[in-house]
């Protein structure tokens, strides 16, 4: 029996214990490329960080590791932030990331914590507001950090960030700063990623790149009814009604009197009709 890709993603998301982040991260690429070499990649991040190992004093502390490995991912490989066209998909596919040495935020968190994590260095991610960060924690204290150029960010920069998305200033004291800067567990960051692409599939449209977008975040959120339920507008844009019938019904039920409930209930007279037609 072969394995689909949706398969083996479901079989890293669903492990007892802790997500494998790069590989399920890059799972995520196959949607794009089916044919990915999934072990092929795993096998290049390997490499890189071997190289990097090669080079750290066996007693090296935290902070010289985090030097090391920033210099080595943003100088001497050339990883950056991919300026000239964050909103191309390719910036989300982790193949493509380490190809071109370009992403997001996200992406390259994931690819450097990867890195750091086989070199023995605990970085975090931290779903902050608008830019995805990363964190390591030391004895002084946390650093957090810049993807896009392995900057470390002070509390004025990281406040100052904040500021668009409250109306007033004074409302980022309301809430402590710790708050918008604890770890993102895998499932966390594989949700944010995967929400980034659906919104680039939603905005373009792409509709069978948002299906497949879809299916993984209703195998990561089943609790969440309203991925279900947008998986079932991406089946009705493919003209799926029989697929689209059941996750629509599904969100009905579990959300009754939700504000788009109305207008997705006009719906179902079409969709049980054209159900019909195909049997």
């Amino acid at each position: 029996m072969m394995i689909t890709p949706l398969d083996y993603f479901t079989s890293l998301v669903q492990q007892n214990g802790t997500i494998p982040l790069f590989e399920a991260a890059l799972s995520i690429a196959q949607d794009a490329d089916p044919d990915l070499d999934l072990t092929g990649v795993q096998m290049q991040a390997d490499i890189l960080a071997a190289r990097l190992l090669r080079r750290i004093p066996t007693d090296a502390s935290d902070v010289q590791k985090l030097r090391m490995l920033n210099h080595f991912f943003y100088h001497e490989l050339g990883f950056a932030g991919n300026i000239n066209d964050y909103y191309d998909p390719d910036n989300s596919y982790l193949n493509r990331v380490m190809l071109t040495r370009r992403g997001i935020p996200i992406s390259l968190a994931v690819v450097y914590m990867e890195l750091g994590d086989q070199i023995g260095l605990k970085v975090k991610g931290i779903s902050f507001p608008g830019h995805f960060l990363m964190k390591l924690s030391v004895q002084s204290g946390d650093i957090i950090l810049d993807p896009f150029n392995g900057a470390s960010l002070s509390r004025e920069e990281l406040e100052e960030r904040l500021e668009p998305f409250f109306a007033q200033r004074a409302q980022i004291n309301d809430v402590p700063l710790a708050t918008y800067l604890q770890d993102a567990e895998p499932r966390d960051i594989l949700v944010r990623m995967l929400r980034n692409l659906k919104a680039l599939y939603t905005e373009q449209p792409s509709w069978q790149r948002l299906l497949e977008v879809q299916e993984r975040l209703v195998i990561l959120l089943p609790e969440e009814v309203s991925e279900r339920r947008d998986r079932g507008l991406a089946y009705v844009n493919l003209d799926c009604p029989q697929a689209a019938l059941r996750d629509i019904e599904a969100y009905l039920v579990e959300c009754p009197h939700a504000a788009d409930s109305p207008g997705l209930r006009a719906r179902l007279p079409e969709l049980r009709d054209a159900s019909r037609k195909l049997n």
